[in-house]
């Protein structure tokens, strides 16, 4: 598709090994630029080498948490450590995943990493809320190498506005970047009010896969029901009035209600990434808060409902993006209506739209590397 002039691209991403999203992104992202180089790297550097900078301080004490959010985070410490085995078991599934399909590179410093920018030929940071305020820092703005080598695919904000008192950071870090793209258009307008720039609005990464190209590395899980069943994939808190209609849902239809990334159901809970790619695929249902969730359900062609997320600050923008642009806005909460069959969606118009945006991502990756397409 392309030609293959460049040696080496290194990928800047969030870290960790617990959630579909980030390591199914960064598996995606990673296949997508292998059409430019031939060895594309993700590049884990420990935090504590990163978040030292005083700028980096100040933008976590602007954003600290709300006294909810500081109590979630204390559940969910406890949590972590009552299911500490059942936790480990997951984290080391998610592990094997990545060194199966990700090419990672482990470096130990700051210094360390300077070296490595002189022999790579590009730095793609994205996606995923890389440009949060609560994970921005010299290493997600690409500070450490020269200019000509920064690029930004769709990374996010995760938040619809900046804290006022970090925004002249933001504006010097954000202008350095020559290709600059987000994931959302709330992030486009924050580009704008910024730098004043216009930025193109992408796809998330695990979109420029197709289905046929996700099933390759998907897998059954060795717990998964032999009867049909919904999914309920939910990072926030699940309402009483939302696990009643779950429960009406289920047993309309029939289904067995599957809790994927649930700490009450163990045995779903161990279930890595290519797994979850399965069981989005052999649903017939999901109702879900994730963004990647929403993805991979239209990924898979799977009926589903998206619900706006509760117990902490809104993302809803992100899949606000996505059903607009995919024409599924339909699939909202809001839109369930249980005297209609709500299993049939019509996905026949995604395919048509999906490869517009693939172009469109490919155009935008290959001017920045400054690559032209075969003739």
């Amino acid at each position: 598709m392309m030609r293959r002039a460049i040696k080496r691209i290194s990928i800047i991403t969030l870290q960790g090994y617990y959630n579909y999203g980030n390591r199914l992104q960064n598996y995606a992202l990673q296949e997508v630029i292998k059409n430019f180089s031939e060895e594309v790297e993700t590049l884990i550097l420990p935090k504590a080498s990163v978040q030292s900078s005083e700028t980096f301080n100040k933008i976590k004490k602007v954003f600290s948490y709300t006294l909810s959010q500081t109590l979630n985070s204390i559940n969910n410490k406890i949590n972590s450590y009552i299911n500490k085995s059942i936790i480990d078991q997951r984290e080391n599934k998610f592990k094997q995943f990545a060194q199966k399909y990700i090419n990672e590179k482990h470096i130990n410093s700051f210094d360390e990493l300077r070296k490595i920018a002189k022999d790579t030929d590009y730095f793609v940071v994205g996606s995923d809320q890389v440009w949060h305020p609560y994970n921005m820092d010299q290493y997600y703005s690409l500070q450490f190498v020269e200019e000509e080598k920064r690029i930004a695919y769709a990374p996010s904000f995760g938040i619809s506005e900046i804290p006022e008192d970090v925004k002249p950071q933001y504006k010097e870090w954000l202008s350095s970047i020559p290709y600059i793209s987000v994931r959302e258009k709330e992030g486009a307008k924050i580009i704008k009010q910024l730098t004043g720039r216009d930025a193109p609005v992408l796809v998330d990464p695990t979109l420029l896969l197709t289905k046929d190209e996700w099933l390759k590395i998907s897998k059954v899980h060795a717990y998964k029901p032999s009867s049909k069943y919904l999914i309920s994939y939910f990072w926030g808190k699940i309402p009483t009035e939302r696990k009643t209609l779950i429960k009406q849902i289920a047993k309309k239809y029939n289904l067995e209600i599957v809790s994927i990334a649930d700490l009450k159901d163990k045995k779903t809970y161990i279930a890595d990434p290519s797994e979850f790619i399965d069981y989005i695929d052999s649903a017939s249902l999901v109702l879900t808060d994730s963004y990647h969730g929403t993805i991979f359900s239209i990924l898979m062609e799977t009926p589903f409902f998206v619900f706006e997320r509760t117990g902490g600050k809104s993302m809803y923008s992100r899949i606000e993006t996505l059903l607009e642009l995919t024409e599924l806005s339909g699939r909202e909460e809001k839109d369930i209506d249980l005297n209609k069959d709500i299993l049939n969606i019509d996905f026949s118009h995604v395919k048509g739209i999906l490869e517009k945006e693939r172009e469109k991502s490919f155009d935008f990756l290959s001017n920045a590397m400054k690559i032209e397409k075969n003739k």
